[in-house]
Protein backbone atom coordinates (compact mmCIF):
# COMPACT_ATOMS: atom_id res chain seq x y z
CA UNK A 1 0.00 0.00 0.00
CA UNK A 2 3.01 2.51 1.04
CA UNK A 3 4.59 1.68 -2.25
CA UNK A 4 1.42 2.18 -4.32
CA UNK A 5 1.15 5.51 -2.33
CA UNK A 6 4.68 6.98 -3.64
CA UNK A 7 4.30 5.59 -6.89
CA UNK A 8 1.23 7.90 -7.47
CA UNK A 9 2.86 11.26 -6.00
CA UNK A 10 5.66 10.59 -7.98
CA UNK A 11 3.21 10.43 -11.02
CA UNK A 12 1.73 13.87 -9.68
CA UNK A 13 4.87 15.12 -9.55
CA UNK A 14 5.98 14.29 -12.85
CA UNK A 15 2.93 15.27 -14.53
CA UNK A 16 3.06 18.57 -12.77
CA UNK A 17 6.64 19.40 -13.70
CA UNK A 18 5.58 18.30 -17.85
CA UNK A 19 2.75 20.67 -17.54
CA UNK A 20 4.64 23.67 -15.88
CA UNK A 21 7.61 23.50 -18.56
CA UNK A 22 4.69 23.90 -20.62
CA UNK A 23 3.30 26.58 -19.13
CA UNK A 24 7.11 27.95 -19.23
CA UNK A 25 7.68 28.00 -22.37
CA UNK A 26 4.08 29.15 -23.48
CA UNK A 27 3.26 32.01 -20.62
CA UNK A 28 6.65 34.62 -21.28
CA UNK A 29 5.25 35.31 -24.64
CA UNK A 30 1.66 35.87 -23.15
CA UNK A 31 2.68 37.82 -19.75
CA UNK A 32 4.84 40.04 -21.68
CA UNK A 33 2.23 40.62 -23.88
CA UNK A 34 -0.17 41.40 -21.47
CA UNK A 35 1.99 44.13 -19.48
CA UNK A 36 2.62 45.65 -22.39
CA UNK A 37 -1.61 45.33 -23.52
CA UNK A 38 -2.19 46.54 -19.48
CA UNK A 39 -0.90 49.46 -20.31
CA UNK A 40 -2.09 50.39 -23.75
CA UNK A 41 -5.47 49.89 -21.73
CA UNK A 42 -4.41 52.26 -19.54
CA UNK A 43 -3.72 54.82 -21.62
CA UNK A 44 -6.08 54.22 -24.03
CA UNK A 45 -9.63 51.80 -23.26
CA UNK A 46 -9.74 52.60 -19.10
CA UNK A 47 -11.66 55.85 -19.67
CA UNK A 48 -14.56 53.98 -21.01
CA UNK A 49 -14.17 50.40 -20.21
CA UNK A 50 -13.35 51.28 -16.57
CA UNK A 51 -10.40 50.01 -14.56
CA UNK A 52 -12.83 46.47 -13.87
CA UNK A 53 -13.60 45.83 -17.47
CA UNK A 54 -17.55 46.40 -16.89
CA UNK A 55 -18.22 49.70 -18.77
CA UNK A 56 -20.46 51.90 -18.57
CA UNK A 57 -24.34 50.93 -18.41
CA UNK A 58 -26.00 51.98 -21.82
CA UNK A 59 -23.36 54.09 -23.00
CA UNK A 60 -19.85 51.71 -22.90
CA UNK A 61 -20.00 47.64 -23.09
CA UNK A 62 -18.62 45.61 -20.30
CA UNK A 63 -15.21 43.43 -21.48
CA UNK A 64 -16.63 40.81 -18.98
CA UNK A 65 -17.14 37.33 -20.18
CA UNK A 66 -19.01 38.73 -23.38
CA UNK A 67 -19.20 36.78 -26.57
CA UNK A 68 -17.65 39.90 -28.11
CA UNK A 69 -14.15 39.42 -26.08
CA UNK A 70 -13.97 36.00 -26.18
CA UNK A 71 -15.16 35.17 -29.65
CA UNK A 72 -14.10 35.71 -33.18
CA UNK A 73 -10.44 37.40 -32.72
CA UNK A 74 -10.80 38.89 -36.28
CA UNK A 75 -13.90 40.39 -35.17
CA UNK A 76 -12.42 41.78 -32.09
CA UNK A 77 -9.75 43.61 -33.59
CA UNK A 78 -12.25 44.95 -36.38
CA UNK A 79 -13.43 46.70 -33.94
CA UNK A 80 -10.61 48.37 -32.41
CA UNK A 81 -8.86 48.73 -35.54
CA UNK A 82 -12.39 50.50 -37.13
CA UNK A 83 -14.33 51.75 -34.42
CA UNK A 84 -18.02 51.28 -33.77
CA UNK A 85 -21.09 53.98 -34.21
CA UNK A 86 -23.21 53.13 -31.53
CA UNK A 87 -26.10 51.10 -30.98
CA UNK A 88 -24.41 47.92 -32.71
CA UNK A 89 -23.38 45.83 -29.83
CA UNK A 90 -26.08 43.91 -27.22
CA UNK A 91 -25.62 42.23 -23.98
CA UNK A 92 -28.05 40.58 -22.07
CA UNK A 93 -30.35 42.86 -23.46
CA UNK A 94 -28.52 46.50 -23.08
CA UNK A 95 -27.03 48.12 -25.69
CA UNK A 96 -24.74 50.02 -26.20
CA UNK A 97 -25.31 53.35 -27.62
CA UNK A 98 -21.64 55.90 -27.55
CA UNK A 99 -19.22 55.03 -30.61
CA UNK A 100 -16.01 53.68 -30.01
CA UNK A 101 -13.83 55.86 -32.03
CA UNK A 102 -11.18 53.87 -34.33
CA UNK A 103 -8.08 53.16 -32.42
CA UNK A 104 -6.15 51.86 -35.97
CA UNK A 105 -4.20 54.99 -36.70
CA UNK A 106 -3.23 55.81 -32.91
CA UNK A 107 -2.87 52.38 -32.13
CA UNK A 108 0.01 49.88 -34.28
CA UNK A 109 -0.83 46.35 -34.54
CA UNK A 110 1.44 45.39 -32.05
CA UNK A 111 -0.04 47.16 -29.33
CA UNK A 112 -3.38 46.34 -30.70
CA UNK A 113 -3.03 42.46 -30.33
CA UNK A 114 -1.20 43.30 -27.09
CA UNK A 115 -4.00 45.03 -25.65
CA UNK A 116 -6.75 42.63 -26.90
CA UNK A 117 -4.38 39.86 -25.57
CA UNK A 118 -4.43 41.72 -21.81
CA UNK A 119 -8.47 41.90 -22.45
CA UNK A 120 -9.21 38.52 -23.20
CA UNK A 121 -7.05 37.17 -19.98
CA UNK A 122 -8.26 39.83 -17.74
CA UNK A 123 -11.20 40.45 -15.67
CA UNK A 124 -12.48 36.89 -14.76
CA UNK A 125 -11.68 36.32 -18.63
CA UNK A 126 -9.69 33.22 -20.05
CA UNK A 127 -9.28 33.10 -23.91
CA UNK A 128 -6.43 32.55 -26.21
CA UNK A 129 -3.77 35.75 -27.60
CA UNK A 130 -4.30 37.62 -30.14
CA UNK A 131 -1.25 37.87 -32.61
CA UNK A 132 0.29 40.65 -34.78
CA UNK A 133 -1.01 38.29 -37.80
CA UNK A 134 -4.80 38.11 -36.62
CA UNK A 135 -4.32 42.49 -36.26
CA UNK A 136 -3.27 42.77 -39.66
CA UNK A 137 -5.80 40.57 -41.28
CA UNK A 138 -8.61 42.65 -39.46
CA UNK A 139 -6.69 45.41 -41.57
CA UNK A 140 -7.11 43.97 -44.73
CA UNK A 141 -5.29 44.42 -47.52
CA UNK A 142 -2.83 47.41 -47.19
CA UNK A 143 -4.05 50.12 -49.63
CA UNK A 144 -1.08 52.53 -50.16
CA UNK A 145 -0.78 54.98 -53.19
CA UNK A 146 1.83 52.11 -54.44
CA UNK A 147 -1.17 49.35 -54.61
CA UNK A 148 -3.91 51.68 -55.22
CA UNK A 149 -5.28 50.76 -58.93
CA UNK A 150 -7.01 53.47 -61.43
CA UNK A 151 -10.77 53.45 -62.14
CA UNK A 152 -11.76 50.87 -64.10
CA UNK A 153 -13.36 53.48 -66.59
CA UNK A 154 -12.76 56.28 -67.05
CA UNK A 155 -15.62 59.11 -66.36
CA UNK A 156 -18.10 60.20 -69.18
CA UNK A 157 -17.91 63.14 -70.96
CA UNK A 158 -20.31 65.80 -70.61
CA UNK A 159 -21.95 67.17 -73.09
CA UNK A 160 -21.62 70.54 -74.35
CA UNK A 161 -24.36 73.01 -73.07
CA UNK A 162 -26.33 74.16 -76.04
CA UNK A 163 -27.59 77.68 -75.21
CA UNK A 164 -31.04 79.43 -77.57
Amino acid sequence: MHRMKKSFLLLIVFVLLISSSFTAVEQPGIKASMERGQKVYAATCIACHQADGLGVQRMNPPLVKTKWVLGNKKALAKIVVYGLKGGEIIIDGDDFHNPMPPQGEQLDDQQIADVLTYVRNSFGNKASAVTVADVKAARGPATTAATKKAPATTPAKKAPVKHK
